[in-house]
């Protein structure tokens, strides 16, 4: 058998005997995650609960990520030098394009910090099948928790990607975690969210319900969010509620917020 005959019968042999899966990357828009890259907001809330919180809660808030690697690179090595943090918020667009790859490199990089991460969905995380890949890597797109005095209720807002068809953000889903049913037991709830209920990728016609719910609840006192790209911080209805909104990595900056039993602080940081 002639050498290049015997090569082209070893080429077929292997491809017969791996999975081209292994070999190919059929599409840029497929899903491919290891089992350390799925299921991370439940990972990182064992984690969490597995901590125990103090009088006073200590949290670094981030996001819109995109495609700034090296600035969310430095961040990580930022917000490693502070003490005694007990979880970080990525306010989500950790991608560009919704793409698997870009979500697995922003991991790749946050799995860096010294304590867990939680995300918000932003609007770019869920182009092309972002839904899908962040709801495989990460979890639910809304999503709520207790942790020492205070609730987080992490809600989607990302309206425009719905088509502004009524559904998002879900204010029936939002009223049943803001308000404090008997067997809870919390002294205020911090909502955290992509785009602020004012915000033109914000369904106009579900604002007024959306600032409703919170201030009715007479839990919450605080909304974190992102998409803005610049720091905003204003009580920005007639009530009592602070609408905080943090800056991209990109513009090196980030939130650092403490909370206690019935009030918070919250410091702009710059790096």
């Amino acid at each position: 058998m002639k050498k290049t005959n015997l090569i082209s019968l070893l080429i077929l042999i292997l491809l017969g005997t791996t999975s081209c899966e292994e070999l190919f990357e059929y599409h840029p828009n497929q899903i491919r995650l290891e089992s350390d890259e799925r299921d991370l907001t439940a990972k990182n809330l064992v984690r969490l609960q597995k901590q125990n919180p103090g009088d006073t809660l200590r949290i670094l808030v981030m996001g819109d990520t995109q495609r700034f690697y090296d600035d969310a690179v430095e961040f990580v090595k930022q917000a490693n030098t502070f003490e005694n943090i007990d979880f970080v918020i990525h306010q989500g667009d950790i991608s560009d394009f919704g793409m698997t790859q870009e979500h697995k490199w922003v991991h790749d990089i946050m799995e860096h910090l010294k304590w867990p991460y939680l995300t918000v969905v932003g609007n770019h995380d869920l182009l092309a099948n972002g839904s899908k890949v962040y709801q495989k890597m990460y979890g639910p797109l809304n999503y709520s928790f207790t942790y020492g005095h205070t609730k987080f209720v992490f809600v989607d807002t990302n309206s425009r990607e719905y088509g502004f068809d009524g559904s998002v953000p879900d204010i029936n889903w939002l009223r049943k975690e803001v308000y404090q049913r008997e067997d809870e037991d919390f002294t205020q709830a911090i909502v955290v969210s992509h785009v602020p209920p004012y915000d033109a990728d914000f369904d106009g016609n579900l604002e007024d319900a959306y600032q409703n719910v919170l201030e009715s609840s007479k839990k919450v006192k605080l909304s974190l969010f992102g998409h803005i790209h610049n720091w905003h911080s204003n009580h920005v209805y007639d009530n009592h509620i602070l609408y905080h909104g943090t800056t991209t990595v990109k513009k090196r900056g980030f939130t650092y917020l403490k909370v206690w039993a019935d009030g918070f602080d919250i410091q702009m940081i710059n790096y």
